[in-house]
C-alpha cells in the first residue's frame, strides 16, 4: 500500500484538494488498490478558502513522515491565510523531508510557493499561477526556479501546476508515478475521463 500525505493548512482550495482524494480513493477501491490518503493539517481544524471547516484526520504532530510514500500539496488563497501557514517551518520541513528521500511531491497552483519557499525548487525546473495579472511567476523566480510556461512541470520527482484547472491532470500523474500508465487508464476510464 503507498501512503500519501496530503498537507493541508487554513486557505487552502477545497477543489485542488479533492482531486487527490477522489483519484487515488478511485484507484483504492476500483483500482488496483494501492494507494491510500491520509489528510494531514497543521491544526486538528482548517478553513478553505471558501470558509468551510474541514477536519484533517491527523495533524503533523501526530504522524511518522517515514511511513509516507509521497506528498501532495493544494493550492489557497493569501487573502484566506494560506501563506501565513503554509511558509510555517514545521509545513516547510515536511517537504524538505520528503524532498531528502526523493519521494513524490506533487502541488497544484500556488503551492509550488511553498515548494520555493522550502528551497526545493532552486535551480529546478517548475511553474506556478500564471495568469497574465499574476504576480506569482516573479515570486517563484526569486525562489531560484527555473520559470517553464507549461501548464503541469515534472522535474524529477516534484510536479507543479499553473492554475486550478490543471488538478486533476496533477492528481492522475502522481497516480502514474505510484502506480502505471496502464491502472491510470483503467482508473480514468472508469471515472469519465476517456
Amino acid at each position: 500500500m503507498k501512503k500519501i500525505l496530503l498537507l493541508l493548512v487554513d486557505g487552502f482550495e477545497a477543489v485542488e484538494a479533492s482531486v487527490f482524494t477522489d483519484v487515488l480513493g478511485w484507484n483504492k477501491w476500483e483500482g488496483d488498490g494501492s494507494t491510500e490518503v491520509v489528510t494531514v493539517g497543521l491544526r486538528d481544524k482548517l478553513t478553505c478558502t471558501w470558509n468551510f471547516t474541514v477536519v484533517p484526520e491527523k495533524t503533523i504532530d501526530d504522524i511518522q513522515l517515514e511511513e509516507f510514500d509521497a506528498l501532495a500539496i493544494p493550492g489557497g488563497f493569501e487573502e484566506a491565510g494560506f501563506y501565513e501557514d503554509a511558509y510555517n517551518e514545521q509545513f516547510l520541513n515536511v517537504i524538505r523531508h520528503f524532498n531528502e528521500q526523493q519521494k513524490p511531491i506533487a502541488s497544484i497552483c500556488v503551492a509550488s510557493l511553498v515548494l520555493g519557499k522550502s528551497g526545493i525548487l532552486e535551480g529546478r525546473n517548475a511553474t506556478t499561477y500564471n495568469h497574465p495579472t499574476s504576480f506569482r511567476i516573479e515570486q517563484l523566480k526569486n525562489f531560484g526556479a527555473n520559470l517553464q510556461q507549461k501548464r503541469i512541470v515534472q522535474d524529477g520527482h516534484i510536479i507543479t501546476s499553473s492554475n486550478p484547472g490543471t488538478a486533476f491532470e496533477v492528481a492522475f500523474l502522481l497516480l502514474e508515478i505510484l502506480t502505471s500508465k496502464e491502472n491510470v487508464r483503467h482508473v480514468k476510464d472508469l471515472m469519465g475521463f476517456i
